[in-house]
């Protein structure tokens, strides 16, 4: 009895050993997709969650009462013939066992505020933690990921850093009752994570820390530049300028006390685009007048989906390169200009994850893959990460 004991409590072990070391693929779902048009469009039967291990609805928000609230009740909840999302997106589990959903609170357009004062409050951040774990059991989910953009900036307060620590360790507690997840998104360069986070803390509290190694440049600088590129390139001589890409980001976290195995690198589905002040001059560090146009599907000038980048370049003439020292491509079109992932860079990145002894890869976000194989194969991006990663 004492061998058949001590088997199956070896047999449990090499099991939690196997589950903490499979490479993860986590994937981000935009909600709002289901409003797109045409080949933009998703549902959420259209996804496919046999490429995820962990798939994350997006977004959910709180209040200054230290409450989580739907933002959009009609996509979300079945109540007054909705669309029943959170329901549909959760039922995915049924067509890959073992996949895991969670939902995510806060983002971009969330801001700081309220959730800088629900932290800084002992009595709202204990109410927070319970009405968190009251929305993520009712609702059926495996977890929250936690997306606060960011502690102690837009609009925040220096005591985020560790009021933030206080929140998570709060909802740590509730959480392990059930067994759930508790993960976060964080922002990737030393500039702004110094800012915002406690990384030996948060990363005691967190099961998974989903990196956002995307948005290194955008139309937001005057001069092109890559969205993710995996590192620096020679022209880029400060400080700052060489911190701007996924390999010092990583090299940032894990020299904080970040555990390597915690860090789920970020890859963008989507490109920064740019409109060229000379088509002519077409070169990253080229300057730029403005945002490129927005495209069909996301709408948004600054920014293409891949889905979209894919479909204009079968469609029109757009010139490709590949940037040997930061090692993602980019193309261009007249003035039109984008810095993209590709499956050639997805897979570099992949390797790199692997390389580095991460936990594995999340993307940003699934629906502007091309999902629907408009271009070649469903999925290629992702499809890209699996062949590494699993």
């Amino acid at each position: 009895m004492r061998l058949l004991i001590a088997f199956c409590i070896l047999g449990l072990s090499w099991l939690s050993v196997a589950e903490s070391e499979q490479n993860k693929i986590v994937c981000y779902f935009g909600s709002w997709a289901i409003y797109r048009s045409g080949n933009g469009k998703i549902e959420i039967s259209d996804l496919d969650p046999s490429l995820c291990t962990h798939m994350i609805y997006t977004f959910v928000g709180i209040t200054e009462a230290g409450e989580v609230a739907v933002l959009d009740p009609w996509a979300d909840l079945s109540d007054n013939w909705g669309r029943a999302g959170f329901q549909k997106f959760n039922a995915l589990r049924e067509r890959s066992p073992g996949m895991k959903t969670l939902v995510a609170i806060g983002g971009w357009n969330q801001g700081s505020d309220k959730y800088s004062r629900v932290a800084a409050k002992p009595a709202l951040r204990a109410h927070f933690a319970d009405n968190a774990l009251e929305f993520v059991l009712k609702y059926g989910f495996d977890g929250l990921d936690f997306d606060w953009e960011y502690p102690n900036q837009r609009g925040g307060i220096p005591a985020d850093v560790e009021n933030f620590v206080l929140l998570l360790k709060e909802l740590r507690a509730r959480f392990d009752e059930h067994r759930l997840l508790l993960t976060a998104a964080v922002a990737a360069t030393e500039n702004s994570a110094s800012l915002s986070y406690n990384i030996p803390s948060i990363s005691k509290y967190l099961d998974f820390i989903n990196i956002m190694t995307y948005d290194f440049h955008g139309s937001w600088d005057s001069v092109t530049g890559h969205n993710a590129p995996l590192y620096p390139a020679t022209r880029e001589t400060t400080a700052t300028a060489r911190g701007l890409n996924v390999n010092a980001s990583v090299h940032y976290w894990l020299s904080q006390g970040a555990p390597a195995e915690k860090l789920v690198l970020g890859t963008a589905l989507y490109g920064r685009t740019f409109t060229l002040s000379n088509s002519a001059r077409n070169t990253p560090g080229s300057a730029a007048s403005g945002p490129g146009a927005a495209g069909p599907y996301t709408g948004e000038r600054g920014m293409l989906g891949y889905n979209e980048i894919c479909e204009q370049q079968v469609k029109t003439t757009w010139t490709t390169d590949w940037d040997e020292q930061q090692q993602v491509p980019y193309a261009h079109n007249g003035n039109q200009w984008v810095s993209y992932d590709n499956v050639k860079s997805i897979t570099e990145k992949a390797n790199y994850a692997k390389a580095m002894g991460l936990g594995g890869a999340m993307v940003w976000s699934i629906e502007t893959d091309d999902f629907r194989g408009i271009c070649g194969n469903k999925y290629p991006l992702l499809n890209a990460l699996n062949q590494v990663l699993r």
